[in-house]
């Protein structure tokens, strides 16, 4: 067995530095297209018992970050928007809250802020601007243009909510326990990652059909190959003694890249799609337990 870790099991109990329960009140600050929020349990069934840190590369939403809320973790995103977010609500969310309290919901607001150069807007105008485009944009998706600009259109809520000052503290309470990154997920890694960690790997889907993927998620896409490197990562990151989970679509070659790994089918819900009967779908999760100690549930 490798050295801070334990195999994975049902309603694990931490016992490690990196360990959860830290702040299990927090939620997600955003409303995030593809987020875990209805895969958590699932998810607590595929982490290990005990583990030195959390690493998260592909954060998004953070749904899973916040349940685990580990003493120990890094948290990272290629989307600098994002990032700024959580250094801003980490750092001073009173100063976000006081930015989203004077902003009107309306759609004609919403296209103003939109247009708005988030580069020339200090970090808390710029976090809450990105809060506030997430909360009314169509369905939470974050989608940008060749030129990193966001593009989701108004989604006409009747009640729109903003996040409450209370609600960013909490967060913030959480965030200040992480070590927060922006850069590419192989460079987070290979900088932090090492034995006995738990890294949970939720990337940019294979898509199923049509428009269904989050390769806008940046202004660079994450094609098929990027996918090819990231089993491959995995692979190494297996080698080094890092506990993986990973959430991906139910594809083909999804199965192909993870040979080793043990495979369970979730069914899920999709939310972005405006048709109820393309909603629902099939989830991954995949983990690395049999590779790790010659067993698996």
């Amino acid at each position: 067995m490798k050295k801070g870790t334990q195999p994975l099991g049902d309603n694990p109990q931490p016992a490690a530095a990196g360990s959860a329960g830290a702040d299990p009140s927090a939620r997600p600050i955003l409303k995030w297209a593809g987020g875990k929020t209805q895969l958590v349990a699932e998810l607590d069934r595929a982490r290990p018992g005990q583990f030195v840190k959390y690493i998260e590369p592909f954060v998004g939403g953070g749904a899973y970050f916040f349940h685990v809320a580990a003493q120990n973790s890094v948290i990272a995103d290629s989307n600098p928007d994002l990032i700024n977010l959580y250094r801003a609500v980490a750092a001073a969310p009173h100063l976000v809250a006081k930015e989203l309290a004077g902003m009107p919901t309306d759609k004609e607001s919403f296209y103003r802020v939109r247009a708005l150069d988030q580069t020339v807007l200090s970090q808390s105008e710029a976090a809450a601007r990105t809060i506030f485009l997430n909360r009314l944009c169509f369905n939470g998706l974050y989608r940008v243009n060749k030129l990193g600009r966001f593009n989701v259109p108004y989604a006409g809520y009747k009640k729109p909510t903003l996040p409450s000052l209370a609600e960013l503290q909490v967060a913030s309470a959480a965030l200040t326990k992480a070590t927060i990154v922006c850069g590419d997920y192989k460079a987070i890694l290979r900088e932090y990652a090492a034995e006995g960690d738990f890294v949970f790997l939720d990337p940019p889907y294979l898509p199923m059909a049509k428009y269904s993927d989050f390769r806008r998620y940046t202004a660079q896409q994450f094609t098929d190959d990027d996918h090819v490197e990231l089993a491959a990562e995995a692979q190494r990151l297996t080698q080094i003694g890092c506990a993986l989970v990973v959430t991906h679509s139910n594809h083909p070659l999804v199965r192909e890249l993870y040979p080793d790994f043990t495979i369970r089918v979730i069914n899920t819900r999709r939310n972005i799609n405006s048709k109820g009967s393309a909603r629902k779908g099939q989830d991954l999760i995949l983990t690395n337990e049999k590779a790790l100690f010659g067993t698996t549930r």
